[in-house]
């Protein structure tokens, strides 16, 4: 019987300021609940990729919970019919998502969100925006949404030069700004509204998310993911 896998993905931006303690609680819970993937802790989040059988996703998301910090974390879900992780890894960095820069904290600055229905609409009614992929050049050839911005970079730490790219009148436009599932385009509104574009939101959820509740209405092609399964389409 296929998808008998559950793939579970969240994050979240918060001071952890015990992020060396958490790290073999978080490995000895997910060695017993038999789960892999992989838990990044900084000390300004979390960020984790896990899969695993339904009953050991469910306790693990119970033991994430316990901790109020970690209470209510948006988690995308979706299904396989096999294991796409080889092993499980809980590992601390600097940050849980590359920028290079630490003066851009979400939890104190960020674009505000546009839900995917949202963002449709706005699709639909074929509104004057700028719809801006945040991601690297490998992923954007696998699939975009249509007649986004493409900044052709290799590395997210590219991010913030390569934005001095887009002409000045984009400026006080209203940019909707995509990634896989969210992270990266919490710290890429704040490096864009500090770069002086006016109207900066981040689609909620990212590409799975939008994928989740509209289907694959303007996505062409696959959405690259980091783990086995390399790409998936709108229908999870």
């Amino acid at each position: 019987m296929s998808g008998q896998v559950f793939n579970i993905a969240g994050y979240r931006f918060i001071d952890l300021h015990d992020r060396d303690e958490l790290r073999d609680p978080f490995m000895n819970r997910c060695t017993d609940l038999g789960l892999k993937g992989t838990i990044l802790l900084s000390p300004n989040g979390i960020n984790f990729f896990l899969a695993g059988s339904e009953e050991s996703v469910s306790e693990f998301i119970q033991y994430l919970e316990s901790d109020r910090r970690f209470s209510g974390i948006p988690i995308k879900f979706s299904r396989t019919d096999y294991q796409p992780f080889r092993r499980m890894l809980v590992k601390r960095k600097n940050e849980i998502i590359s920028l290079g820069d630490s003066e851009i904290k979400p939890s104190e600055f960020t674009g505000p969100y546009i839900k995917p229905i949202e963002f449709k609409h706005l699709m639909d009614t074929e509104e004057d925006i700028l719809v801006l992929d945040t991601r690297n050049d490998y992923e954007t050839r696998i699939g975009s949404f249509e007649g986004s911005l493409e900044l052709g970079i290799s590395s997210f730490r590219d991010f913030p030069n390569a934005i001095a790219s887009i002409p000045e009148e984009y400026k006080s436009k209203t940019v909707v700004m995509y990634c896989t599932g969210g992270i990266r385009c919490e710290k890429a509104s704040a490096v864009m509204m500090n770069a002086g574009f006016e109207d900066v939101k981040q689609l909620e959820g990212g590409i799975l998310g939008y994928f989740k509740e509209c289907g694959g209405s303007y996505w062409d092609g696959d959405c690259f993911v980091f783990d086995q399964r390399v790409a998936v389409d709108s229908d999870l």
